[in-house]
This record gives C-alpha cells, sequence and structure tokens, in this order.
C-alpha cells in the first residue's frame, strides 16, 4: 500500500521508473554530492563563520531545500550551497571587500529575494535571453578556474612570490604531497568511473579521529542561525555584490537545471520544460533560507546528473537524497578534522570539470574570443568573480558598437554594462 501510494505520488510508472530505481538513483548523487560537507564549511571558515556551525547549516540547508525540489518541484536533483558563490563569498566578500560574514548573508538573502522576484513574474527568462550563450559559459568556465586558483592555494601549490607574483610551493612539505595523492587518487577513481570518488579521495588524505566518529547531538547552529545583516548588506559597497550574487544564482540555476532536465525527458518537443519555474523558485526559496540558517546561497549541483545517470526521473530521487544528508548530520565529528590540505585537490578537479564548458564556446570569432578570454582570465587573476563578470559584459558591448553592430547588443546588455562601468570607476 504504502509502495503505491508513493508511485502514485511521484509519477513513477508515467516516468519509466521504479521505488528502487529512484532510491539507488538518490545514493547515488548523495555520493557525488557529499564532498560538499567538508569542503563548503571548509571555505566559510576561512570567511570568518565558525566551522562546526557552518557545518550544521549546510547540511541542514541541503536537507530541506533537497527536499522541498523533490516533494515540490518533483526534479531528481539536489540542492545545497554552492561552490562558486561561496568562494565569492568567502575570499572576496569576506576578504579584500572588507565586509563581515554577517553582512555578506544579508546580501544573500537579499539576491534569494530578487531571484525569487524574478522567477514569479518571468523577468528571469528575459534577462538570461538576452545575455549571449557564450558570455553564460565563460561565466561557468571562469569560476571553474577561480575555484581552481583557491584549491592550488589551499594545497600549498601555489604561493605568493613578490617578483613573479605567484609561484610553485614547497613540494616537499608533507601536506602538499597528501594534496598532489588526493588529487591523482581522486582523479583516476573518476576516471574509473567511481560514484564516491571525491569522498574515498578526501577521507584516503584525512587522519581520522580514535574517538568517536557519530555524535547523537542535534548539531548547534545558534552561532550563525539570523545573524544576516540586511542593513550592513544595502549599503554602498554591496550592491554590486548582491548584483553578482544573483547573476551568478540565475545563470548556474539556469544551466545546470535545463541541462538535467533535458536527460530526464523533461522537456516537451515544444521545447517547454515541465515544472522548470517550480524548480527555480525553489531554488530562490533555498536561497533565503540559506542566508537565515547562516550559509551561502543554495543551487542545483551538477552532480545530481550521476542520478540522472542512474536512473533518476522523479522527485523521489531527490527525497532519497535528503534522507543521506539527514544521516550525515550524526557523523559531523569526523567533518570537523578533515584538514584544509583534503579538500584543496577536489576544488581543482571541480574547476577542471566546470572548464569542460570551454569547448562551446565559439573562440574562432574574436568578437566572441575576446570578451570570453577577458572573463575567464580577469577571475583568477583579480580573485574577484564579479570583475570577471565585468570585463566580458562591457569588452562584449564596446567590441560590437565598435564594429558598428550595437543593434547586436540587447538594452539589457547596455544596462548591465553601464552599472559595471560605473562599478569600476567607484573602487578606484
Amino acid at each position: 500500500m504504502q509502495a503505491s501510494v508513493v508511485e502514485r505520488l511521484f509519477s513513477l510508472k508515467e516516468n519509466g521508473t521504479s521505488v528502487s530505481q529512484e532510491v539507488s538513483a538518490g545514493v547515488t548523487t548523495f555520493m557525488a554530492m557529499s564532498y560538499l560537507i567538508f569542503v563548503i564549511p571548509s571555505m566559510l571558515a576561512d570567511g570568518g563563520i565558525p566551522r562546526d556551525a557552518a557545518t550544521s547549516s549546510v547540511i541542514l540547508v541541503t536537507v530541506a531545500v533537497t527536499l522541498l525540489m523533490g516533494l515540490w518541484a518533483r526534479y531528481p536533483v539536489g540542492v545545497a550551497p554552492g561552490l562558486g558563490i561561496t568562494a565569492f563569498f568567502a575570499y572576496y566578500v569576506c576578504g579584500p571587500a572588507g565586509f563581515t560574514w554577517q553582512a555578506g548573508l544579508g546580501a544573500v538573502f537579499i539576491s534569494g529575494l530578487v531571484f525569487f522576484l524574478l522567477t514569479v513574474t518571468r523577468i528571469r527568462q528575459f534577462i538570461v535571453n538576452a545575455v549571449p550563450i557564450d558570455l553564460k559559459l565563460s561565466i561557468v568556465v571562469g569560476i571553474g578556474a577561480f575555484i581552481a586558483l583557491i584549491g592550488m592555494k589551499s594545497a600549498g601549490l601555489v604561493i605568493a612570490d613578490p617578483s613573479t607574483f605567484v609561484a610553485l610551493g614547497n613540494v616537499t612539505q608533507p601536506e602538499v604531497q597528501l594534496s598532489v595523492f588526493c588529487f591523482f587518487l581522486t582523479a583516476a577513481l573518476m576516471v574509473k568511473g567511481f560514484r564516491a570518488a571525491m569522498l574515498i579521495g578526501i577521507l584516503a588524505t584525512t587522519e581520522l579521529p580514535k574517538g568517536a566518529w557519530v555524535s547523537l547531538t542535534l548539531p548547534d547552529i545558534s552561532a550563525v542561525f539570523m545573524q544576516m545583516d540586511l542593513q550592513g548588506a544595502l549599503s554602498h559597497g554591496l550592491l554590486s555584490i548582491i548584483f553578482t550574487l544573483t547573476m551568478v544564482d540565475l545563470f548556474d540555476n539556469m544551466g545546470v537545471l535545463i541541462g538535467l532536465a533535458r536527460k530526464c525527458g523533461f522537456m516537451r518537443p515544444d521545447g517547454e520544460i515541465r515544472n522548470l519555474d517550480k524548480a527555480f523558485i525553489t531554488d530562490s526559496i533555498g536561497t533565503m533560507f540559506s542566508a537565515c540558517m547562516g550559509t551561502t546561497t543554495a543551487t542545483s549541483y551538477l552532480e545530481s546528473a550521476s542520478g540522472v545517470a542512474a536512473g533518476g526521473r522523479t522527485g523521489l530521487t531527490a527525497v532519497t537524497t535528503a534522507g543521506c544528508f539527514v544521516l550525515a548530520l550524526f557523523f559531523i565529528p569526523l567533518v570537523g578534522v578533515v584538514p584544509a590540505y583534503a579538500t584543496a585537490p577536489i576544488l581543482i578537479i571541480v574547476g577542471a570539470l566546470m572548464m569542460q564548458e570551454v569547448v562551446h564556446i565559439r573562440f574562432e570569432r574574436l568578437e566572441i574570443a575576446i570578451p570570453a578570454f577577458l572573463t575567464i582570465m580577469t577571475m583568477p587573476f583579480t580573485f574577484n568573480i564579479a570583475t570577471g563578470f565585468g570585463f566580458g559584459f562591457v569588452s562584449y558591448t564596446v567590441i560590437h558598437v565598435l564594429m558598428g553592430r550595437w543593434r547586436e547588443v540587447t538594452p539589457f546588455m547596455y544596462l548591465i554594462s553601464a552599472c559595471f562601468v560605473a562599478n569600476f570607476i567607484m573602487r578606484t
């Protein structure tokens, strides 16, 4: 009887799947996403957020928003705080930009509210369509390069140098060697098709505690719960940060959800995608919820493709994934002992995965190649995702105007380019 209820709730027969197939796919997605339990809190800690509280918050947000994605939007997609956004938050907003993590969380909440309003009013679709596909792909690639640089820095492979700005680190250090080992082990396992490759790589290079790995105590998030500073987020300097958070969330979710929807067979012959608006609304609600819980923007994870490949076709896959993350709450003592040199190689590998999109950029056309190149390179070179956005948008607009092809540039592109020019001037 219970199985029959589940089948009707998620339309399993209609989607050509079964309970066992969906559960298996959900576990697969969890194994592919599980590395975030170690990586995201480590990055948030670099931004000043207490690591233990951050770990609990990340898991709770992942559980809640993934459940919403499964039960309401009925998508086989895991949702959690995103790597690219977290890197921007920890290493720019709470770093060179000089803002507190509380103000940064306020910016995350406002960006989620903006994304929600853009979704329900359908302005979101207009904005996404107004930006050239090559720039969208460049943003993904640039964020990948930025994340990889952070990973190399955390691993000790790249260090600051007064003469050359950056240089090779001391590879004779045990921590650096362990990072290199973790990188090659994880890469080899991924090539072999191991679903938990990233998790295995992290655990293989971590000195596991001799005490208890499991805690039955409920996680304490009082240090970060509802600590967002909305007034600080609306200050002069954070307006561009809110804009960047919104834009990254917009394009990241669009790409992941549409790509997975195609693989799941959710796209109709006329190109319309079933329940896509619900999926976008879920992400935007998740972002606001993330800020309240003390972590960064929730986004759909591309690693969900592993579960889709394993046969996941309905929201039951996401519900299963959320259930697995509930169990992870009891292993937080294990998460706390994972060092930076064990998670750093995962960032490098994720950067490599995001770099795969570069083959779809039309580099044979210079008017495309130059803005794309500037977008990709300025993100890691300036240690700032927003700057990469700005260089890409402004250069694309200026080049097309000087070529006499100003009609090919959308009004939205002109508006955003002007905003970035003003932002660059205000920064100096």
